[in-house]
């Protein structure tokens, strides 16, 4: 049996008296985990600016497919804030070029994509948005 989903008219009273609840925030992070054989592996984002959204977009739209291949990758290395992407000694370790080559290095090709959309979902893009007939019937 499918669930019934709550539906809940926004008002501007409750707007107001809730303005904590709804008021969109920057500052959020979230730890998330990813699955390793038998194991899961934690690690912490923080939800993405909209420039680096837009940018992340703008690229993954760009005709040179260089270009799109690194939209993911450059979101996650901007919103993996534990363990710290952009720590020098990390990046050393792993004989890295570029700065962003670490996220290569350490996660899977389809885990990238995942963090990213994850980061995605944070800023609200993916968020299910309904009409209101469809959700009574």
């Amino acid at each position: 049996m499918a669930r019934k989903e709550k539906l809940t008219k926004l008002t501007l009273e409750e707007l107001i008296a809730q303005k904590e609840k709804y008021q969109r925030k920057q500052d959020v992070s979230q730890e998330i985990a990813l699955k390793r054989g038998t194991e899961f592996l934690t690690i912490k984002i923080k939800k993405p600016s909209k420039a680096l959204c837009l940018e992340c977009l703008t690229m993954a739209n760009d005709t040179d497919e260089s270009v799109q291949e690194m939209s993911d990758i450059h979101m996650v290395y901007d919103i993996v804030v534990e363990p710290n992407l952009k720590d020098k000694k990390l990046q050393d370790a792993y004989d890295c070029v570029e700065p962003t080559d670490i996220v290569e290095k350490l996660f899977e090709i389809g885990e990238i994509g995942q963090i990213s959309g994850h980061g995605m979902m944070m800023a609200g893009y993916g968020t299910e948005v309904k009409a209101v007939k469809d959700l009574k019937n």
